[in-house]
Order: C-alpha cells, then structure tokens, then sequence
C-alpha cells in the first residue's frame, strides 16, 4: 500500500463534507501526512450582495468575498484536528467545486483527495454531473469516495 504524504479534502460546510474531512484527518494522521483542507466558494455579486449588504449593513463582511469559506475552514481545521492530525493547512479557493479542488491538488502535490459521496447518486448528479464523480475523472492521483450521506 502506497504511504500518502499529503491527503487533500474538501468541505464546503454540510456534516456530510465534515464527516469527508474527519476520515481523511484520520487517514493523514495515520501516514503522518500533511492535510490540507479546501473549500471552494463564489462570491456574491449584483442584485444579491446590494440586497445583502442593505438588511446586514455592517455585518455585510460576513457574507462577502472568502469569509463564509473561511469560517467553514476553521471548523473543518478544528475537526481535523480532533481526530489526531498535526499537519494542517487549508485554503479557500474562488471557483467551482470540482475545479477548485483538482487545483488545489496539483498546487499542493497532493497524493490522494478525498470527498464526500453526496451527489454521486442523485438524479441531478447523474444529469448534470457531481462534484465527486468530476473530482474522480479529472484529479489524476488517487481518489478517495468516502460514504457520508
């Protein structure tokens, strides 16, 4: 079995993707590898950021740019390190999911990426195409599916 040095994951805030976070933490935990955690957000824009900043006024920061991403982050770092990982890093991205974590991957010479399942056997998923099935086709290092839904 190969011995991986750097596992990559990816949240974008649902339990499902926490619990995608948690396994990989275990895994690089395991190795002894770095995890790096990434979170892929678009930013708001036009008629939903005008109506966003008017109801939260001064909290608007709250949902603009990377800070939604960046809060998910931080709880997806704590729960990482809960399950025993020490070598953590995580980014947030400006991008489409699936895109953002193949990215990620080269940039940060990742040797597995690891995902949730959610999508994977939807109606939608099977139509218009899943984050996890786009991220298995398209990463080109090993790819871990984890069951979380």
């Amino acid at each position: 079995m190969a011995v991986y040095r750097t596992v990559m994951v990816g949240t974008d805030g649902s339990e499902s993707s926490f619990a995608a976070v948690e396994r990989a933490a275990r895994l690089a935990a395991a190795c002894g590898a770095e995890l790096v955690i990434a979170c892929a957000y678009a930013p708001m824009r036009g008629p939903e950021l005008a109506l966003a900043k008017d109801q939260l006024g001064p909290e608007a920061y709250q949902v603009v740019g990377s800070v939604p991403a960046e809060d998910t982050l931080r709880t997806a770092r704590d729960r990482a390190r809960a399950q025993g990982v020490t070598n953590v890093r995580s980014v947030a991205v400006q991008d489409e999911p699936a895109g953002a974590l193949v990215q990620v991957a080269r940039e940060c010479s990742a040797d597995l990426l690891v995902v949730g399942n959610r999508g994977l056997r939807s109606i939608a998923g099977r139509i218009l195409g899943s984050v996890p099935a786009d991220v298995a086709r398209k990463a080109g290092i090993d790819v871990l599916i984890v069951h979380t839904t």
